[in-house]
């Protein structure tokens, strides 16, 4: 967990402690990713998945639930045939500013809004810790135009990276970042490894793994605050 040397994202990273809650989801496994319950569980996963069942997570294994990861999100197989469209924007449903970070004034479609406030009531119900910061899980990021994008990458000078994809999930008006915590000195989007695994540590990010399946909404996995609903489909750009 500590010392896996590896670069699944495209960025060098020691150790996969940050994916655990992710993996431990996948695998079904209920015990820390040290233990030997943990090692059984991954290695049945990798049997059943034409690995070899070593029980030890290397880089074959995470490739393969990437894969899995990845094929989850409509958006991933949309843009393999083209960077997908955008709504008309007249169509967009505003988030309260309760429910926004900082009161940003933010735009979704409607039945991804409406998905993401379900979820939202259930979190504060089920998790004392959400329900007991009212910060936790709102959202600073939801729809992005594609001029708005452009123009940031551009003035960032980073369109293909890790940090401002030329062609973002967020277009799609189906994508949220969540406010889930964040290490101390960091903001909730600072991608810094120490921050990602703050973040994943933090119970609002447990509670999401576990449950935000029931409400349409997959995680991209280097990012824990990155959610995308699948509830609607995604039109190609035309």
């Amino acid at each position: 967990m500590a010392t896996l040397a590896f670069a699944p994202f495209g960025r060098a990273e020691t150790g996969w402690e940050i994916y655990a809650p992710l993996i431990a989801h996948e695998i079904g496994a209920r015990c820390a990713g040290g233990s030997p319950a943990f090692a059984q569980d991954l290695a049945a996963w990798q049997s059943a998945h034409g690995l070899r069942a070593s029980g030890v997570m290397e880089e074959a294994t995470f490739a393969a639930m990437k894969n899995l990861w990845q094929a989850r999100r409509p958006f991933v197989a949309a843009n393999r045939k083209g960077c997908p469209a955008s709504p008309d924007e007249a169509t967009l449903a505003p988030v309260p500013a309760a429910q926004s970070y900082g009161g940003k004034i933010l735009w979704l479609r409607p039945p991804g809004l409406a998905a993401y406030q379900r979820m939202l009531a259930a979190a504060r119900a089920e998790a004392p810790e959400v329900r007991a910061d009212r910060r936790l899980m709102t959202l600073f990021s939801a729809y992005r135009s594609p001029a708005s994008d452009a123009a940031r990458c551009a003035r960032d000078n980073d369109c293909q990276g890790i940090t401002r994809a030329s062609c973002s999930a967020h277009r799609t008006g189906l994508a949220i970042d969540l406010d889930l915590g964040a290490a101390p000195g960091f903001g909730p989007d600072s991608s810094d490894d120490a921050n990602r695994l703050a973040i994943t540590r933090g119970a609002a990010y447990r509670w999401m793994v576990a449950n935000a399946g029931r409400f349409g909404f997959v995680n991209y996995a280097f990012e824990p605050w990155h959610w995308e609903w699948t509830g609607e489909p995604i039109r190609p750009e035309s």
